[in-house]
């Protein structure tokens, strides 16, 4: 379900000043709110891409380890491990 959230933020000086640049007939958006809602997009992706590439290192560690390495585990144990995480 999506929930739409007002938010109200004070910025001053040389961040009001570097907002402002980027805002208007000079700037990359039509006004702060496009400015925000880009800003958290990206902030969104780099999370994903940084959850994604901690998962490729643990990928892997685990595909160049070898067979002996391995040990069986079931479903429960996994389970268990990943809610500790």
């Amino acid at each position: 379900m999506s929930r739409t959230m007002t938010l109200n933020v004070r910025v001053s000086g040389a961040l009001g000043e570097f907002v402002a640049s980027n805002v208007g007939d000079d700037g990359a958006y039509e006004n702060v709110s496009e400015y925000v809602r880009d800003l958290i997009r990206r902030d969104k992706e780099r999370a994903e891409a940084e959850r994604f590439e901690r998962l490729k290192v643990e990928l892997t560690a685990a595909f160049a380890a070898p067979e002996s390495a391995y040990e069986a585990i079931d479903a429960e144990t996994v389970i268990a491990r990943n809610a500790r995480h």
